[in-house]
């Protein structure tokens, strides 16, 4: 596949053709993500509950972040990377924000970074891109606003809400995010962002209007049991196989009949 740039983003958009992003965390799940055509792998602040066993996103910190997005790297080294900026990696003030937001190009080597809010971050997001730093936006649901906002719910429903939902769209935008994330966003609502917008919209349970889409791998693989987003599909139930492998090598070793002849030297 051709290497993907900030540019080619905006033509799929002209072009109608969807955009895949996915949250990867790791060098073989983003080796194969990218192989099978994902457009964007994004180390997702979510990587706090998939992998690290958090509750929430608020607990990530910086560098756990960088590890796994230089790890995502190493496993797909020509994908379109973004890295997620934690929980008060950005929220602290321009230089902090700059530093930070830098460290996932100069390090982990991302091709952009993801930072939560609308219109209230504009002035954050002007200038990392002023400085080079390609910015993708997230506006509906934000999860690092958990404890302020009153848990996960939809973003929209009333004109109120919605109001501010476009105006942050195209507050961000202005302030030259070449993408914005739509999370828990109304269909309809979402689809007159993505129409209002010259950036692609990429939605996470805002219906099919957006330009793109993005899911949580544990979502797709079925890696979290009997949970399951509204939002999601679960595509293979790999958590059910993995427990009958486990079980299986566990009561072969019990038995004796693992290592056989084959297994051993």
């Amino acid at each position: 596949m051709k290497k993907k740039t900030v540019g080619s983003f905006r033509k799929m958009k002209e072009n109608r053709e969807k955009i895949v992003m996915m949250t990867t965390y790791d060098a073989p799940t983003a080796a194969l993500a990218a192989a099978s055509g994902v457009d964007i792998l994004l180390v997702g602040d979510s990587l706090a509950m998939t992998v690290l066993g958090f509750q929430n996103t608020l607990a990530l910190t910086l560098e756990e972040s960088l590890h796994h997005a230089k790890s995502v790297r190493r496993g797909a080294p020509e994908a379109f990377v973004i890295g997620d900026m934690p929980f008060l990696t950005f929220q602290t003030g321009e230089r902090d924000s700059l530093l930070n937001a830098g460290r996932y190009l100069q390090e982990a080597g991302c091709n952009a970074v993801k930072l939560e809010g609308g219109a209230e971050t504009a002035a954050i997001v002007a200038r990392m891109v002023d400085c080079g730093i390609p910015v993708v936006g997230h506006i509906g649901l934000m999860p690092q606003r958990l404890l302020t906002s009153g848990g996960y719910h939809v973003v929209g429903r009333n004109e109120e809400a919605a109001e501010r939902v476009m105006a942050d769209a195209k507050a961000l935008e202005a302030a030259g995010a070449f993408m914005v994330v739509l999370e828990c966003v109304p269909a309809a609502l979402a689809t007159e962002v993505t129409a209002a917008l010259k950036i692609p919209t990429i939605g996470i349970g805002a219906g099919v209007g957006t330009d793109g889409q993005v899911q949580v791998v544990h979502d797709l693989l079925g890696l979290f049991g009997d949970f399951l987003p509204r939002h999601a599909k679960r595509y293979v139930n790999l958590g059910e196989q993995m427990s009958t492998a486990f079980k299986q090598y566990v009561q072969e070793v019990k038995n004796g009949t693992f290592p056989g002849p084959e297994n051993s030297f």
